[in-house]
């Protein structure tokens, strides 16, 4: 074979197997079989190089940097769960995104003088510069708390550039935060009520970054926070030993504006608070879990099937008698997303318990089934008047 022709083969294959490993736009215990993320090194003039006394806005506004420290954005590189240098601050959601039992961790950083903007229905409005930080720690028995307890597995930030947001998975291994575009695998075993799990949690690529937070608007895709809304938010929490509601907390320290009375705004309930409705901690966690896809902009707007806290959940839209589009209904051969007082034969809580990649909602995130939460969705589902609508079997 012609030499020439040889090399020009040699060359597509070493560019395959690059383009492979790559991505667009505390130190894990327990993990054997861990898959390493591949890193790209810095060059010499890159501003991923800095000292680390303060945070590097620099590079997080321009660069990818293949380690999380980088950024400087914790007092202590090593800890991503606490003391954020000045600029960030903790914030807790009410409910929570089901992620195979993992504890969340949730910061706010803002540039200097920098506010959010309030939205009573929606996502609230974040200043270019801002950076989210998340990072998902798994516990070792379901019952017990406290990082003592845990292993960090990974850390995301989604940073709020000029061309817009752009999603960064950090996976820890062998106490730094690597940067994975293209994702990674860790083995991990918890204890559930006395019940062993052993399961690979995944995370996830940039790409895959992009389906739970992409938004359509006119036929152009763009990355948005999920978390931030008012619903989720509007909630007490522990600041310096004492209880205040979060939100009010960020307008006297002008980091939000446009609040008004907080007293008319509702409160999403975590799934376990046993003292609120089954509707609101229903809702609330469809709302967390789901909506972010099931909306007009979202990645399964097609479903037509809309569970935003504000939707109604009387209607159509939200499910009642609503069949799915594109869905063989699964071994039970379902029809309806809900039906009302029906939910062995309701497609949404049924979909929530199904684990193919096929079958699974959410499609990504979770590797277990929420046994808990499902609990509550079917309690919720049967307390519905079948007068809400007639499903024809």
């Amino acid at each position: 074979m012609d030499t020439k022709l040889l090399l020009i083969i040699a060359t597509l294959f070493q560019c395959a197997l690059l383009s492979a490993c790559g991505g667009d736009d505390n130190q894990p215990n327990n993990n054997p079989s861990t898959s390493v993320p591949v890193t790209t090194p810095e060059t010499p003039d890159s501003l991923c190089i800095g000292d680390d006394t303060q945070i590097n806005w620099d590079a997080l506004m321009t660069e990818d940097c293949p380690l999380l420290a980088q950024y400087g954005l914790f007092s202590n590189q090593n800890d991503p769960t606490q003391n954020p240098r000045q600029g960030g601050f903790l914030y807790q959601l009410s409910t929570q995104l089901f992620s195979n039992y993992a504890n969340k961790y949730r910061f706010v950083f803002l540039p200097d003088g920098a506010k959010i903007t309030f939205n009573p229905s929606d996502t609230f409005e974040l200043p270019v510069g801002t950076v989210l930080s998340k990072t998902f720690a798994l516990p070792l028995d379901t019952t017990l708390s406290g990082r003592e307890h845990e292993t960090i597995i990974e850390t995301r930030l989604l940073i709020h550039r000029e061309s817009g947001w752009t999603a960064l998975p950090y996976f820890w291994h062998q106490g730094e935060a690597k940067l994975a575009s293209a994702g990674a695998d860790v083995s991990h075993t918890l204890n559930r009520q006395g019940e062993q799990l052993t399961f690979n949690y995944h995370v996830p690529s940039r790409a895959e970054c992009k389906l739970c937070h992409q938004r359509t608007i006119d036929g152009r895709s763009h990355i948005n926070p999920i978390g931030l809304k008012s619903q989720l938010l509007n909630h007490d929490i522990q600041i310096a030993g004492t209880l205040t509601n979060q939100l009010t907390y960020w307008q006297q320290q002008n980091w939000l504006t446009g609040l008004g009375d907080i007293a008319l705004l509702p409160s999403a309930s975590a799934i376990t608070d046993t003292s609120t409705s089954l509707i609101n901690r229903a809702k609330g966690y469809l709302d967390i879990n789901c909506a972010h896809c099931h909306r007009a902009e979202g990645f399964a707007s097609i479903s037509g099937l809309r569970l935003g806290f504000h939707v109604d959940h009387t209607s159509y839209q939200y499910g009642i008698c609503k069949q799915p589009p594109g869905w063989d209904g699964g071994e039970k051969g379902l029809s309806y997303d809900i039906i009302p007082g029906d939910a062995e034969h309701s497609i949404v809580l049924y979909r929530q318990e199904l684990n193919s990649a096929k079958d699974r909602m959410p499609p990504i995130g979770r590797t277990l089934v929420h046994v808990e939460a499902m609990e509550v969705i079917r309690q919720w589902i049967d307390s519905l008047s079948p007068t809400l609508g007639t499903c024809q079997q």
